[in-house]
C-alpha cells in the first residue's frame, strides 16, 4: 500500500471513531463530571499503551522522564483539547460541538500550507472558503434554536473552539515529532502527562456507583482515545497535514446522522438535537468544501 493511501486509511479510521465520540461523551456526562471523564479517558489509553511498551519496547519508556520540549507542548495542547471539547458537549449538543471542533482540522490545514509548505490548488482554496462559510452559516442558524440559553450556547462554542486551537498545536507538533520518534512512544507521553495535570480536579466517587453498562461506556471512551489518536499520528506520518485534516472534517456526518436518528426515535437517554433545514444546509456546505479539497488535492 502506498504511503499516501495508508495516510488516508488511518485518517478515515480516526474520523469514524470520533464520529461516535461526542454522543458517547454526552451520555457519560449524565453520571460523571466532565473533568473526571477526561482524566479517565487518558488513564485507560495510557494504561494499555504502557503495558504494550513494558512487554515489547521497554527501552522507549525513557521518554516518560526525558521528553523533548515539543512533546511536552503537544501533550499540553491535547490536554486542553479534551477539556474544551468535553465542556462544549456539556453546554451544547454533540452535533454542535462536532461542528465547531472542526475549526481545529481547518486551522491545521492552514498550518500545513504556511508552515510545512504543502502545496495547495485553486480548488482547495475554494473548498476551504466553502468550509468556513458553511461553519459560519451553521452557527447563525443553530443559535436561533437556543433562544433563552444563548449565553450558555456561546459559552460552549468558545470552549469548543479553544479546544480546537489547542488540538492544532498538538497536531502541528506531532507532525514534526513523528519524523524522529515512533507514534506509540509519542502517544505514551501525550496520554500520560494529562493524567497528572487533571489529577487534582477529579471526583472518582461517582465511578464506584456505576453499573457495568456505564463502565462499558467509560472504557469505550478510553479505547476511542487510544485507537483514534494512534491512527491520526500515523496518518500525519504518511500523508500531508491538510489532507488528514479534511478527512477528519467528515466525522461530524456520523454524529449528525446518528443524532438525527436518535432524535427522531425520541430516545430518553440523550437530549435531542435542534436541526433546521438551513442548519443542515450549512453542514452540507462545509462537507462540500471538504470533498473539494480531498478530491483535488495534489
Amino acid at each position: 500500500m502506498l504511503n499516501h493511501t495508508k495516510g488516508i486509511v488511518y485518517a478515515s479510521i480516526t474520523a469514524f471513531f470520533w464520529g461516535f465520540l461526542a454522543i458517547a461523551l454526552k451520555v457519560a456526562v449524565q453520571e460523571v463530571d466532565p473533568g473526571t471523564i477526561v482524566w479517565f479517558r487518558f488513564v485507560i489509553a495510557f494504561s494499555f499503551l504502557a503495558g504494550w511498551h513494558i512487554i515489547k519496547k521497554p527501552r522507549e519508556l525513557k521518554i516518560l522522564y526525558k521528553p523533548p520540549l515539543l512533546l511536552v507542548l503537544a501533550a499540553l495542547g491535547l490536554s486542553w483539547n479534551y477539556m474544551g471539547f468535553m465542556q462544549g458537549i456539556h453546554y451544547t449538543t454533540p452535533s454542535n460541538a462536532q461542528m465547531f471542533i472542526q475549526t481545529g482540522p481547518l486551522t491545521l490545514a492552514v498550518v500545513g500550507i504556511t508552515v510545512f509548505k504543502e502545496k495547495i490548488g485553486k480548488y482547495q482554496v475554494i473548498g476551504f472558503l466553502l468550509a468556513i462559510i458553511g461553519l459560519a452559516f451553521f452557527y447563525s442558524q443553530q443559535i436561533k434554536a437556543f433562544i433563552g440559553t444563548e449565553e450558555k450556547y456561546n459559552y460552549g462554542v468558545l470552549f469548543t473552539v479553544s479546544g480546537a486551537l489547542a488540538w492544532t498545536l498538538y497536531a502541528s507538533l506531532q507532525k514534526k515529532l513523528v519524523v524522529k520518534y515512533p507514534v506509540n512512544t509519542l502517544n505514551l507521553f501525550i496520554f500520560g502527562l494529562p493524567i497528572l495535570i487533571y489529577l487534582p480536579f477529579i471526583d472518582v466517587a461517582p465511578l464506584f456507583k456505576l453499573s457495568w453498562e456505564w463502565w462499558l461506556l467509560i472504557f469505550f471512551l478510553g479505547a476511542n482515545t487510544l485507537i483514534a489518536y494512534t491512527c491520526m499520528a500515523a496518518a500525519l506520518k504518511y500523508t500531508h497535514a491538510n489532507k488528514v485534516s479534511i478527512i477528519i472534517f467528515l466525522n461530524p456526518l456520523i454524529t449528525f446522522v446518528t443524532m438525527g436518528i436518535l432524535t427522531y426515535m425520541n430516545i430518553p437517554w440523550i437530549e435531542g438535537e435542534h436541526f433546521t433545514f438551513l442548519s443542515i444546509v450549512g453542514a452540507l456546505t462545509l462537507l462540500a468544501g471538504a470533498i473539494m479539497v480531498v478530491k483535488n488535492g495534489k
